[in-house]
C-alpha cells in the first residue's frame, strides 16, 4: 500500500493556494467571509452583526413625570365613574362595594401565598374562595332580611331561607372547614394553618367591614358619601400641608408624614366636612333610607327625615355677652365634627397598618388593579375603618328606631299562629275601617274567611 506524500506542491497551484488565473468575484466574496480575512477583520461582518442604536435609558424624572400623570388620568377616570355609580342609584354603588371586596380579598391573600407551595396541596385556593363566598351570603343575607323584611318574609319561595339563613350560613361554614381539615398534608401543616388563619384575618379586616359599608347605603347616601369623602379630602390635605410646612415626622411606617400635615389636615378636614355636610342634608336622595332600589338622583326618594337634619334652636349662655344669642343649626353640623376628627386622627392608622403590612411581606403595592396607585387596598385602607365607624356612629346616636312594617310582619310571622295572624289582620282592618281607610267589604269577607277556616 502506497503512504501519502506529505509536503508536496503541484505544479498547477501556487504557494498561495491559488492556480494560475484570476480569483473569480465568488471566490473573493467566499474569501471574504472566511475567518482571517481583510473584509471580517476590518468590517466586522457590518451587515449581519452590526446592533441598531439604542435609545437612552428614561431619566428618574422622566419615570416620576410618567407615573404622575398615570396617576392623574386614573385618579379622574375613577372619580367620574364613583360619582356616575353614586347619582345612578344606591343598587350600583352597592355593586361597587361588592367588587372593592372580592378584589381587596384577592389581593390580601396574594400577597401571603406561596405558589410553589399552593400548586402542590389541595384545596388551597379553593377553600379561600369557598370562605369569601359562604361569609358575602352571610352578612348580605342578613343585610336584605334586615331592610327588605316586607319582600322578603311574604314569599313563599324566599321564606324558608330567611327564617332560615343564619343555620344555612354556618352549615356552610361547617363544609369548609371540614374540607380543610380533610386537605392537611403531613410536612404543610404550617402553611396549610397560616394560610387558614390569614384567610380569616382578611375576611373580617376586609369583607367585614365592607359589609357595614353597604349597610350605610341602606341607611342613606349620605352615610356612604360623606365618611368616603372625609378620608379622601383628608389625604389630600395631609400631603399639601406636609409639602408646604412638614417637619416633624409622624411615624415611622410612613416616613413622608408628618405631624404638620397630620393636624393641619385634621383643621380643613373639619371645615370641609361642613361645608359638605350643609350641601347634602337638603338633598333627600342623600338623607333618606332606601326604599326603592330603582331610585336616582333625578327621581329622588321621599321620606320623614331624620330630626338630626332638620335645624333646631340652641342658645347661647348669658356670660358669652353675644349679640345675638339664639341660632339655628342642625345637629348634624355637630355629629359631623366627630366623623371629620375621626377620619383625620384614626382613620390614616388604618393606612399605617396596612403600610406595616406590605413591609413584612416585602412589597410595594398589595397589586396592579389601578395603573399609578397600586391595587384596589393601596386605596381603601382608610375607608373600610372609616365606614365600620359610621355605622356604629350612626346606630348609636342618630339612627331613630320605630317600628317598620318589616319588622311588624317579621313578629307576627315568627311569634303568632295562623289563627293569631287571622286575627291581627281583623282587627287592623276593622280599625282601618273605622278610621274611612277602607270600605267595610273588606271587614266582611275577612269575616267570612274566618267562618270558612272554622
Amino acid at each position: 500500500m502506497a503512504k501519502p506524500r506529505r509536503n508536496v506542491q503541484f505544479q498547477h497551484r501556487s504557494p498561495n493556494g491559488h492556480d494560475g488565473r484570476r480569483p473569480s468575484v465568488s471566490e473573493i466574496s467566499e474569501g471574504a467571509s472566511e475567518p482571517g480575512s481583510p473584509t471580517r477583520a476590518n468590517g466586522k461582518d457590518k451587515s449581519n452583526h452590526e446592533k441598531p442604536p439604542q435609545s437612552p435609558a428614561p431619566s428618574e424624572f422622566e419615570k416620576k413625570k410618567q407615573t404622575f400623570i398615570t396617576r392623574t388620568i386614573w385618579t379622574f377616570i375613577m372619580i367620574a365613574f364613583f360619582f356616575t355609580a353614586m347619582f345612578s342609584g344606591h343598587i350600583y354603588v352597592i355593586g361597587i362595594v361588592t367588587a372593592i371586596q372580592i378584589v381587596s380579598f384577592k389581593e390580601v391573600i396574594a400577597i401571603a401565598n406561596v405558589p410553589s407551595r399552593a400548586k402542590n396541596l389541595r384545596f388551597t385556593r379553593a377553600l379561600n374562595w369557598y370562605f369569601l363566598g359562604t361569609t358575602m351570603y352571610f352578612l348580605y343575607g342578613e343585610s336584605v332580611i334586615y331592610y327588605f323584611k316586607h319582600i322578603v318574609l311574604v314569599d313563599k319561595v324566599l321564606l324558608p331561607f330567611a327564617t332560615h339563613h343564619r343555620f344555612i350560613s354556618f352549615m356552610l361554614y361547617v363544609i369548609g372547614f371540614v374540607f380543610f381539615v380533610g386537605s392537611l398534608q403531613k410536612g404543610h401543616y404550617r402553611f396549610q394553618f397560616t394560610q387558614f388563619a390569614w384567610t380569616h384575618m382578611a375576611l373580617y379586616l376586609i369583607v367585614v367591614q365592607a359589609h357595614f359599608i353597604m349597610n350605610n347605603i341602606f341607611e342613606g347616601m349620605i352615610w356612604f358619601f360623606l365618611p368616603a369623602s372625609l378620608v379622601i379630602t383628608n389625604d389630600i390635605f395631609a400631603y399639601v400641608c406636609g409639602i408646604t410646612f412638614g417637619r416633624t415626622q409622624l411615624i415611622k411606617l410612613s416616613p413622608k408624614k408628618t405631624v404638620e400635615g397630620f393636624v393641619g389636615a385634621w383643621i380643613l378636614t373639619i371645615i370641609f366636612g361642613f361645608g359638605m355636610t350643609n350641601v347634602l342634608m337638603r338633598n333627600s336622595y342623600f338623607i333618606c333610607p332606601v326604599n326603592d332600589l330603582g331610585a336616582n338622583i333625578l327621581t329622588g326618594l321621599s321620606c320623614t327625615p331624620n330630626p338630626v337634619f332638620l335645624p333646631q334652636p340652641y342658645h347661647l349662655p348669658l356670660w358669652t355677652h353675644a349679640p345675638l344669642r339664639t341660632f339655628h343649626i342642625a345637629p348634624m353640623q355637630f355629629h359631623i365634627l366627630v366623623f371629620a376628627t375621626f377620619a383625620s386622627l384614626i382613620a390614616p392608622f388604618g393606612g399605617f397598618f396596612a403600610s406595616g403590612l406590605k413591609r413584612t411581606f416585602k412589597v410595594k403595592d398589595f397589586g396592579e388593579s389601578i395603573p399609578g396607585h397600586g391595587g384596589i387596598t393601596d386605596r381603601m385602607d382608610c375607608q373600610f375603618i372609616m365606614g365600620f365607624f359610621a355605622y356604629m356612629y350612626y346606630h348609636s346616636f342618630i339612627a331613630v328606631y320605630k317600628a317598620s312594617v318589616g319588622s311588624v310582619i317579621e313578629t307576627a310571622i315568627q311569634g303568632l299562629s295562623g289563627e293569631e295572624q287571622v286575627e291581627v289582620v281583623k282587627g287592623l282592618a276593622k280599625h282601618l275601617v273605622n278610621q274611612g281607610v277602607v270600605q267595610e267589604a273588606v271587614l266582611g269577607c275577612l269575616s267570612e274567611l274566618g267562618m270558612r277556616r272554622r
